[in-house]
């Protein structure tokens, strides 16, 4: 396998923009004729024995989607994208393994990471403050082991993940929905570019293709595809995340699921998957030590640490640290008596809080929450509700 002259790759994605023809037919053909240049080369009488119907090998033995080909050529050129066929030594190895692998991906970031062992992690666009930390936390431990994290960009769940594998360095990978020249939701504009900086931007869908909601599922298969394994950390009984799951044992994929409050309708995928067989991750470990045994030798080879929580190693080198709040000097008791008030997986009005505080003042309150939430140690959401953030004592003190 190699990467392509630009005359063949126009040939892969003449093969692409085949009206009607699809992956798994596409896939068949290059099975049978070995490249795209041998299937634009072959009659119509050839590429209907090999099972197309005549109006589609009409289309293809005409040559008319070689135009939109090279528009698109273009426009990978013009934005820095790189073209990867399904041959090219570049492709994520486990998305050929498929039954229906995309003939191209478009992709811009750091390439190589598309040849480590990746995870994905998907769950609701309307998570938890307890969903959404999980997420975050997860995908930044993950990340510690060497996992690379694959995830949609969508609203709630798969943003944290992107968040948690960039705060900590890690490599992220988002699957798009749409044309890469197009980003949904639109409020992750700056996630994305973030993302193209530190992981990979991707996607099998043309320049100027919109977001239309049917792209989603097809999208959902890529993140199963080239991962060994999908995490699911919410989602509600009919959901993108449950289709992404199913997706995943289809292809022969290890299912992941955090478990949630029963009484939470964006448990019921997780909490489900977990009665149906899927492993309960309470931690990073749980999703290594689930792994097929050559991903975990190798991951666990990169590590200087015993197989445990990712949690663990940040206390580890956090022990002997200053209190991460120590240095605020009279106010540092009013910090710890509100972090012990404030929750991982419940939102806290701020109202509720200056009751419970008295008798310190709002603006000492108000004062101290902002610090707490420089530190990382506290986060506010939307109504002026606070939560706590989940190991942010350990990285406050790493910090410090």
């Amino acid at each position: 396998m190699r990467k392509f002259s630009p005359e063949e790759e126009l040939c892969w994605l003449a093969l692409l923009m085949v009206p009607g023809l699809g992956p798994r037919r596409a896939k068949l053909l290059l099975d049978q004729f070995g490249s795209p240049m041998s299937i634009f080369q072959a009659s119509v009488s050839e590429l209907q024995a090999a099972g197309l119907p005549g109006s589609l090998a009409q289309s293809i033995a005409s040559g008319c989607s070689f135009e939109e080909a090279v528009n698109q050529q273009a426009k990978a050129r013009a934005t820095g994208a790189e073209i990867l066929t399904l041959a090219d030594e570049r492709y994520p190895p486990l998305l050929r393994e498929i039954l229906d692998p995309p003939v191209v991906l478009f992709a811009r970031g750091r390439l190589e990471l598309l040849q480590q062992p990746m995870l994905g992690v998907v769950g609701t666009r309307r998570p938890t403050p307890y969903g959404k930390a999980v997420a975050e936390r997860i995908a930044a431990d993950l990340t510690r082991f060497g996992l690379v994290i694959v995830s949609g960009m969508a609203r709630g769940i798969d943003t944290a993940a992107h968040e948690g594998a960039l705060s900590a360095g890690g490599g992220t990978v988002a699957v798009f929905g749409c044309g890469l020249n197009h980003v949904y939701p639109a409020e992750n504009r700056k996630l994305a570019e973030r993302i193209a900086q530190q992981g990979v931007i991707l996607s099998e869908f043309p320049f100027e293709t919109p977001a239309h909601p049917q792209n989603f599922p097809i999208r959902n298969r890529l993140i199963s595809g080239m991962s060994w394994g999908v995490l699911v950390v919410e989602g509600a009984q009919y959901s993108g995340s449950a289709i992404t799951a199913r997706l995943a044992l289809d292809q022969g994929r290890e299912v992941f699921a955090i478990p949630g409050n029963i009484t939470s309708k964006m448990s019921w995928c997780p909490n489900l998957l977990i009665k149906q067989g899927a492993i309960l991750v309470q931690e990073a470990a749980d999703v290594v030590e689930g792994l097929p045994t050559p991903v975990r030798t190798l991951l666990l080879s990169q590590r200087s640490l015993p197989l445990g929580d990712a949690s663990s190693e940040q206390e580890a080198r956090g022990r002997g640290e200053p209190d991460p709040v120590a240095d605020l000097g009279p106010m540092s008791g009013l910090a710890r008596n509100l972090l012990n008030h404030l929750q991982i997986d419940h939102a806290i009005h701020l109202d509720e809080l200056l009751d419970r505080l008295q008798p310190a003042s709002s603006s000492e309150i108000i004062a101290v929450l902002f610090e707490l939430e420089l530190r990382g140690l506290v986060r506010q959401l939307a109504g002026k509700k606070f939560v706590k953030v989940w190991g942010g004592e350990q990285r406050s003190a790493a910090r410090a």
